[in-house]
């Protein structure tokens, strides 16, 4: 596993640690059986996927991933009963084709649905369509929205900005087409988890910067918003606590070190500062679309989300961060704790809240 490291190595820190005063409370949590248990299972379908022990390819832990389940709440919308779903392409600025896929509740009104602009999570490295699949059926089985999954190219074989590149030019063909989906240009909401939410944060940035309109919210789950390793180039570092990769370096399902070798495929090994990757780098949000932000507190990316949010607040940004004490990275997919239930409904009265009644 040469692609790979023994141990995470971004975020020294000195001994005794201490936990942060502001955000250090978030990793505690209470005796949950259940949470406990699935938490185990999950972790232990992690540790055989990344084949730490054994001697395998960062291909084999691609298709590793690619073989798990994925988890649906119950009444999660069903493709031929409650949803369709359509599969499209669409090319990039170096005429490679992506491909889409498109959801469609049964209550749409053509023309007039709002773009919710799904990039999914994985590290950049792993990931498919259906990595946030409930939340794409749930979504587009709201009256007027139309989701639209893009299947952006990945690390190792296609390292950044491939990534946000792809997504930018895939996002500008679903305005440009409009008409063929079935939307409104003018109502886009970009969606993502952990990776994804990096991608939408780094889309909504660049629409800003480069004139593109109709972006009008943007929704980040346990995203990652800055490299461990340019921390200290944040614009007013020294008012955030970014201490959450020492002290949930060990949680499970994304630990520090799985999340460095994410970073280290993604960027290399000397990554430079740069905002398409590390949107918490950004010195002026203002004027980026109202956000929901939802931050796992057991994770090592929860401090960095947090920050993400209290920075955009900072610029005048509508934000709301929604911190779910003592739970790990990717912990909505634990569908039998109520916490799950509250990410889910979170995520939905926020998209209604945007898409209205039109």
């Amino acid at each position: 596993m040469a692609w790979c490291k023994s141990k995470a190595e971004y975020a020294p820190y000195d001994e005794p640690f201490v936990p942060g005063p502001k955000n250090g409370h978030w990793s505690h949590r209470d005796p949950n059986p259940i949470l406990e248990a699935d938490e185990k299972a999950a972790e232990d379908g992690m540790a055989w996927a990344w084949g730490f022990g054994r001697d395998i390819s960062v291909d084999e832990f691609k298709k590793n991933i690619l073989s798990f389940s994925f988890a649906a709440p119950e009444g999660c919308p069903e493709p031929g009963r409650d949803i369709e779903i359509e599969y499209l392409k669409a090319p990039v600025r170096d005429g490679t084709e992506l491909g889409l896929k498109v959801y469609r509740g049964k209550t749409t009104v053509d023309g007039g649905a709002t773009l919710v602009f799904r990039m999914h999570g994985g590290g950049w490295v792993v990931g498919c369509h259906e990595t946030e699949e409930p939340e794409n059926r749930i979504l587009s089985a709201m009256k007027n929205v139309v989701v639209v999954s893009v299947d952006y190219r990945m690390a190792p074989e296609h390292p950044f900005p491939t990534a946000p590149n792809d997504c930018f030019d895939v996002l500008k063909w679903c305005k440009a087409n409009a008409d063929r989906l079935g939307i409104n240009p003018g109502k886009i909401i970009l969606v993502g988890c952990s990776a994804g939410a990096n991608l939408a944060a780094v889309l909504a940035i660049k629409a800003k910067e480069e004139g593109f309109t109709g972006i009008i919210g943007q929704h980040l789950a346990i995203p990652v918003t800055c490299h461990p390793r340019l921390f200290s180039k944040v614009p007013n570092h020294d008012s955030y606590e970014l201490l959450s990769y020492v002290q949930n370096k060990d949680a499970a399902l994304v630990d520090a070190r799985r999340m460095e070798v994410f970073w280290d495929l993604y960027t290399g090994l000397n990554p430079q500062a740069d905002v398409q990757h590390s949107p918490l780098l950004c010195s002026d949000l203002g004027g980026l679309p109202p956000a929901l932000i939802q931050v796992a507190g057991l994770d090592p990316l929860r401090d960095e989300g947090i920050a993400y949010g209290e920075a955009l607040k900072a610029a005048g940004v509508e934000v709301e961060t929604v911190v779910y004490a003592g739970l790990p990275h990717g912990f909505s997919g634990f569908v039998r704790i109520p916490e799950s239930k509250e990410y889910y409904d979170k995520l939905v009265a926020f998209v209604r809240k945007l898409v209205g009644d039109a």
